[in-house]
């Protein structure tokens, strides 16, 4: 019997993860939520074990946990917990969403998420704690950091470096041979023809920093 799964959030991301993990047959335990406010009881026959101090309580040899914390807002958010939980001994699950296209020789770390309709190309490595959100593509030979979010529609061409805690927003593009460095965000709709510096915001066709 597979290891029971503890998603932790109770919003809109988490509600897609949950959706998937059920899809792919998952032991879902249940779901906890940062806030003792929060007044969700389920989602998808799914029940609301408590705060995330339910977690901090039990053998984290005994369930995996899967990030449902978007990357909305401030996106620390999501790397926070993802650290603070990984410190005291529990593993990530990968969630996958059936429709995705996947070469066997992509490399994915702990804790990547891939939702519905992304297609990914062969060469790729995808790494700890990422989503490639609903529909995004992603060409042959890419190198993708930790903590970056990927977000829905976005094309990252080939041999491309997206750094550590990137956002690339929704309906980007980034051409081939493309640079990323850490922290930086690509604003939504932006075409991306050059290297972006670490910790930079840029939009725009062609996008400039801001």
């Amino acid at each position: 019997m597979s290891v029971p799964i503890i998603v932790l959030g109770g919003g809109g991301h988490s509600k897609v993860i949950m959706n998937t993990l059920l899809m792919t047959s998952c032991n879902v335990k249940g779901f906890t939520t940062p806030d003792t406010l929060d007044q969700i009881d389920s989602i998808y026959g799914i029940i609301r074990l408590g705060t995330d101090d339910v977690v901090r309580s039990i053998d984290p040899t005994q369930y995996k946990l899967v990030n449902g914390i978007g990357s909305v807002g401030y996106p620390g958010i999501r790397k926070d917990i993802f650290y603070s939980f990984k410190n005291i001994g529990f593993h990530f699950e990968n969630v996958i969403h059936p429709s995705v296209i996947l070469p066997k020789d992509t490399v994915l770390l702990e804790g990547v998420q891939i939702m519905a309709g992304v297609i990914i190309q062969p060469g790729c490595n995808i790494g700890a704690n990422t989503i490639i959100n609903t529909r995004a593509t992603i060409e042959h030979d890419c190198r993708i950091g930790d903590n970056v979010h990927v977000a829905p529609g976005a094309v990252i061409c080939g041999d491309v470096t997206i750094g550590d805690n990137v956002h690339i927003g929704a309906g980007a593009i980034v051409i081939q041979g493309v640079r990323i460095g850490k922290n930086s965000v690509i604003g939504a709709g932006s075409v991306v023809i050059r290297n972006v510096a670490e910790g930079v915001k840029v939009v725009g066709v062609p996008a400039e920093e801001v």
